[in-house]
């Protein structure tokens, strides 16, 4: 019986692995998905500029639109 209770061990310890390799894969796409967002922001500032700042307005209306319809956290 106690080569069951190690196979557990063992399996439950590939888990704990398998979860942290998950976790810095996530934020190494994460990592990647925002710096290739921001080269992208940077080239088309460059190549475009009326269609940059047109980008950036919306996104900023887009915000502001957001941060006021969005429900407020009441502290109790």
């Amino acid at each position: 019986m106690q080569w069951l209770d190690d196979l557990d061990d063992l399996v439950a310890m590939v888990g704990l692995l398998s979860e942290r390799i998950r976790k810095a894969a996530c934020s190494l796409l994460l990592t990647a998905v925002a710096l290739t967002a921001q080269i992208a922001g940077v080239v088309l500032a460059l190549a475009h500029p009326p269609l940059a700042l047109a980008t950036a307005l919306l996104l900023a209306v887009l915000l502001l639109y957001r941060s006021a319809t969005s429900p407020r956290l009441e502290i109790a």
